[in-house]
């Protein structure tokens, strides 16, 4: 499954990016705008906080929520079971002790975000948290980032890391 390019087609992605159970459909659209933007596939578990044809979810994928077509899993179980043949799991949680940069991110990736009002579920990270990763914030009072931000720097700092020093560039129309 794993692709060579950092830019490679979304089917048979390299990168993955999961959340589980979103509560809202901003979030999941712009998470999906995201996740066309860098070639990775949007999986989705169940239960979400919307339906996936309202078209608050579109509006906020703009045009391109057509494109997005995120795989919809009904269970984290179901998921959990088919990881192992997507990449390594790195599961971002505020009590994460090393920060989502210091990670070398293999070439198949799965980045996994909780919902917004309480992130992952304790009996998820406990059972992953030797993957758990955080993004780091100056002020402590603040206890996490929205999540269509925090799977936008999850996902570009994988692109950097794939990319090197200058991400390719699609040719651009003559």
């Amino acid at each position: 499954m794993a692709g060579s390019s950092p830019m490679a087609a979304r089917e048979g992605s390299a990168l993955h990016v999961v959340l589980v159970e979103p509560e809202i459909h901003w979030n999941t659209g712009n998470a999906g705008r995201t996740c066309l933007a860098v070639g990775a596939q949007l999986h989705l578990i169940r239960p979400l906080g919307f339906f996936l044809t309202d078209r608050k979810v579109r509006r906020a994928g703009l045009d391109y929520w057509a494109r997005v077509n995120p795989r919809v899993w009904d269970r984290w179980e179901d998921f959990e079971r088919a990881l192992p043949e997507l990449g390594e799991p790195f599961l971002f949680s505020a009590e994460a002790e090393r920060e989502h940069w210091s990670v070398r991110y293999p070439q198949r990736t799965v980045l996994i975000f909780g919902r917004e009002s309480l992130g992952l579920g304790p009996e998820i990270r406990l059972r992953h948290r030797d993957r758990l990763v955080r993004i780091p914030m100056r002020d402590e009072g603040i206890r996490s980032l929205n999540l269509s931000t925090a799977v936008a720097l999850g996902a570009y700092e994988v692109l950097r890391q794939w990319a090197g020093p200058t991400l390719p560039h699609p040719e651009s129309p003559g």
